[in-house]
């Protein structure tokens, strides 16, 4: 099992500046392309059922998919909300 440490890698597809633009100066599950923000519940509640479709959950490797996804359960537990755990 991987810790929430593992480097997630530059996508190819991915802009940061973008995330950036669109939501600010906020924390996201994935920090290097600027994906997944988990700064609100609402936010928290989308990244989670974003990286767990498979189309997006594809675009990165296990282990980063795991970091993403315990990053979000920690934002999940920071907000008290309850997410479905896969």
């Amino acid at each position: 099992m991987s810790d929430s440490k593992t480097k997630i890698d530059k996508r190819e597809d991915a802009d940061p500046r973008e995330g950036e633009r669109k939501y600010g100066d906020v924390e996201f599950a994935d920090a290097t392309n600027k994906k997944y923000p988990v700064d609100t519940p609402e936010h928290v509640r989308a990244a989670w059922n974003y990286i767990n479709h498979k189309d997006n959950a594809a675009k990165y490797d296990a282990g980063e998919v795991e970091t993403i996804k315990n990053r979000i359960k920690r934002a999940a537990k920071k907000h008290d909300i309850k997410i479905d755990e896969d």
